[in-house]
């Protein structure tokens, strides 16, 4: 009966009716894989989908690579980039999907936490200052990025632990006043960047890029996005039960109190990731939840699959978008996001209102 109970309250949190998540789930793989092979085919120099799925097999498979440049176009530089947009939207996906239950609010959004503002400052910090050059603090600028969200989290936990619980809004305004405490500092370092080049880097970065991407820069995402999502699957139901309140979920046998614990950790290391690898990126981790839950209703055990799905396909389109727009430069993934996000957002609240959600 108690399971009965969430699994009606969480199909009500979304739409009513949602599409079966198995066919949709299949529909968003093989977007994917055409969303990747386009990826890896269109740029500057146009490579036929036939070749770098030829390219592929023959490094998968051992083989010495064929002299000439399309090797090097498709394995060196456009997998790993595409392959980094995929996880990286895969979790803005998750994480965004996973904030909106810490909360109770579907339209919460993980950079609420402060975190991709700590790991602002630490990768700003490690332009201007030096540090991402081999300069004192010996971090590159991943891992300045990453420091930085690190030192965030303690001091969002230390602050919404003060009063002895784990209540959404204290956690969300603590977030919000660190974060923008953070953001103060960050300003204050694009102010003191040295020269035009510096300033642009800074600028380029806080807006999202994706064109640091290599085979090195891959492994921390490639592990941590699909072990988040394996462990919030896992708690599929407890997060359910979370949507009815507290009093609610603990009736029915959830610890409240250690899962939001729990959750808090997950999203902010996972959020402290994504920024390290590709810069702070907006709307992604707002919109996808909240577009998939109009679909597939609010359950957490079809939820997050679409989420992921949904993320990554959206991700690696925005990052084509980005390289192929322009003939003389490369546009900020953040920029795109936002510009398509907001009347994105702006179209489905609307939805939800006429739905009565």
């Amino acid at each position: 009966m108690a399971r009965t109970l969430v699994r009606r309250k969480a199909a009500d949190s979304g739409t009513r009716g949602g599409l079966p998540a198995g066919p949709l789930s299949a529909v968003l793989a093989v977007a994917l894989l055409a969303a990747l092979t386009a990826a890896v085919s269109w740029g500057s120099t146009s490579v036929p989908p036939g070749e770098v799925w030829g390219v592929v097999a023959r490094r998968l498979s051992g083989e010495a690579p064929r002299p000439g440049t399309d090797d090097l176009i498709v394995w060196q530089l456009r997998v790993p980039r595409a392959l980094l947009a995929a996880l990286v939207g895969a979790g803005l996906g998750v994480v965004g999907t996973a904030v909106q239950a810490l909360v109770r609010n579907p339209l919460a959004d993980p950079y609420l936490l402060g975190v991709s503002n700590g790991a602002s400052l630490g990768a700003v910090a490690a332009i201007v200052l030096g540090a991402g050059a081999g300069g004192a603090l010996g971090l590159g600028l991943s891992g300045a990025a990453f420091a930085g969200a690190l030192a965030t989290f303690a001091l969002v936990w230390a602050v919404a632990r003060r009063g002895g619980g784990f209540a959404p809004l204290r956690l969300v305004l603590a977030g919000v006043a660190i974060g923008q405490f953070l953001s103060g500092f960050t300003s204050f370092l694009v102010l003191r960047a040295g020269d035009e080049q510096q300033t642009h880097s800074v600028l380029f970065w806080l807006m999202g890029s994706l064109g640091g991407a290599t085979w090195q820069l891959l492994a921390v995402p490639a592990v941590a996005v699909p072990l988040a999502l394996l462990w919030l699957q896992a708690r599929a139901r407890a997060l359910n039960a979370l949507l009815m309140g507290d009093e609610t979920a603990a009736g029915l046998g959830v610890d409240v109190t250690r899962l939001r614990r729990e959750l808090f950790t997950l999203t902010s290391l996972l959020t402290g990731v994504l920024v390290a690898v590709s810069g702070a990126i907006a709307f992604v981790a707002l919109m996808v939840p909240h577009a998939c839950r109009l679909v597939v209703g609010g359950d957490h055990r079809r939820l997050l699959p679409v989420s992921a799905l949904f993320g990554a396909v959206l991700l690696v389109v925005v990052d084509l978008v980005c390289r192929t727009a322009m003939d003389t430069q490369e546009l900020p993934v953040g920029v795109v996001t936002s510009l398509l996000g907001a009347p994105a957002l702006l179209y489905l609240l609307d939805r939800r209102q006429e739905n009565g959600s």
